[in-house]
């Protein structure tokens, strides 16, 4: 999913002011009215969620102040939900990036994915009739979370259109990624799992992508070893598919990945 950025950071580092929490700790800067055009871009701005799409920012900020009554913070490891917790309140993550993964029934860890900021968690279990958490959720590194009843949330977007509609799309994309999923994971071939994983990840414009986990990571994602994923890598550079550069990846013949 896209972010569009919004300059809503100082308004952030204000709630985090309010909740008595150091936001100097997650690299947030409270500017004082001026910007400091030295610093680095990302602590300028907060990456506003899709569910804000087509919103003004004073929209947006208007209903963090009406609604955000809490705010949470994790540090690195730090398990923030469990699978099968059940879901009492709207968890938006608006700094740092998660883990999440699940518990087979036969006791195996399933790799789901790495969730950065800004997203809620578990979007599309939060109103249904068993709504709990489907999988675990890890901090990957330090993270915030502004937490906000469903009550409110509900009626927000009952008063909003346009947020409504943002609901509606990030649970329809949450879909379409969760069937391609379960359709990398049924497939028993690496390479074709590879070739699914990269073309999920770009597009015949945007043909390349960085790679958010380590290659270790990367092996336990698709549940094999770091050298069998090592070797079907730089089969697939060697026949000229793809192009690596550290985490960088390059799709170099995206039909070959079709054709896995």
């Amino acid at each position: 999913m896209k972010n569009q950025k919004g300059l809503s950071h100082d308004h952030l580092a204000r709630l985090l002011h309010d909740h008595n929490i150091n936001h100097d700790d997650f690299g947030i800067h409270h500017e004082h009215g001026h910007h400091n055009h030295h610093k680095n871009d990302s602590n300028q701005k907060l990456y506003y969620c899709p569910l804000f799409k087509n919103m003004s920012q004073n929209e947006h900020d208007q209903f963090l102040d009406r609604n955000v009554k809490d705010i949470l913070t994790y540090k690195k490891g730090e398990t923030i939900v469990l699978q099968g917790e059940p879901i009492n309140s709207v968890m938006l993550l608006v700094q740092g990036s998660v883990r999440t993964e699940m518990i087979t029934l036969d006791g195996n860890i399933l790799d789901i994915d790495i969730m950065e900021a800004v997203i809620p968690l578990a979007p599309s279990f939060i109103y249904g009739e068993k709504n709990s958490y489907p999988v675990d959720v890890i901090a990957v590194e330090p993270c915030i979370f502004l937490k906000i009843s469903k009550e409110a949330w509900l009626d927000e977007m009952a008063n909003n259109k346009q947020l409504f509609k943002n609901f509606l799309t990030m649970n329809a994309d949450l879909t379409l990624y969760l069937t391609n999923k379960l359709q990398m994971i049924s497939t028993k071939s690496l390479r074709k799992k590879l070739a699914t994983f990269f073309l999920n990840k770009t597009t015949v414009e945007n043909n390349s992508f960085t790679l958010k986990r380590s290659r270790t990571q990367l092996a336990e994602f698709f549940g094999v070893q770091r050298q069998s994923l090592a070797r079907s890598l730089k089969e697939m550079e060697d026949d000229g598919i793809i192009k690596l550069s550290g985490k960088d990846v390059k799709v170099l013949d995206r039909n070959s990945l079709i054709k896995e």
